[in-house]
């Protein structure tokens, strides 16, 4: 099973869903120059945000440390501990931020 995004080109295929880890991300660069945060969690259920942490423009935050707050998954930046919401992109700490979030999904490698 590969991990895909959906970007402007269509679907992209980002790794093997097997290489992720659960409560780790891992960065990809997407055609258009920005990147992606990837992440399983133990479910199996993959998701993906923008990687640039908003808050200081570094993009870091597939390696910040996941968590689950009100039964929603959220990843803390790494950098200011700013946490977002990984199906809305929202952050949780202050509500007039976001950042991007990508459709994903798995598909059967042939």
């Amino acid at each position: 099973m590969t991990v895909e995004l959906r970007v402007a080109e269509g679907w992209l295929t980002v790794c093997e869903l097997s290489s992720l880890v659960p409560g780790r991300g891992v960065a990809a660069l997407l055609p258009d120059g920005s990147q992606a945060a990837v992440f399983v969690d133990r479910t199996g259920r993959p998701y993906a945000i923008g990687n640039q942490d908003p808050f200081t423009g570094a993009h870091v935050l597939s390696r910040g440390l996941v968590g689950w707050s009100a039964g929603r998954p959220f990843v803390a930046s790494p950098l200011l501990k700013q946490r977002f919401d990984l199906e809305s992109g929202r952050c949780l700490d202050d509500e007039e931020v976001a950042v991007r979030t990508y459709p994903v999904r798995t598909a059967a490698t042939s």
